[in-house]
């Protein structure tokens, strides 16, 4: 399936029964994949708000924000993302989130 074909399809799914977090997640990737870095920071933060404890959506969301250029952003969405993996006891997103943090710190 192509990029196009591919984003085509999860907008299509948006706003439907089976709209949630993980569609959500998916279309920010997707959109992240394809270098529209401002519409994938927007669909992970819906993302975001259908489940803020989704670590892997706060890891994604400060990629996208650093790869934006916004660094303060990217690290804001890392210690929320670092503060949400450890009520989950997700210890790699944790751990994963903590690394991206001090390397943008240094």
């Amino acid at each position: 399936m192509s990029k196009d074909a591919l984003l085509a399809s999860l907008r299509g799914q948006c706003g439907g029964p089976r709209d949630g977090a993980l569609l959500r997640y998916a279309l920010g990737n997707a959109l992240l994949e394809a270098g529209d870095l401002v519409q994938a920071g927007e669909e992970l933060q819906h993302a975001l708000r259908f489940d803020p404890r989704y670590s892997a959506a706060w890891k994604l969301l400060g990629k996208a924000r650093l790869a934006a250029g916004d660094s303060a952003g990217a690290a804001v969405a890392w210690r929320d993302g670092i503060a949400a993996a450890r009520g989950r006891g997700d210890k790699q997103a944790e751990k994963e989130m903590t690394v991206f943090l001090r390397r943008l710190e240094r």
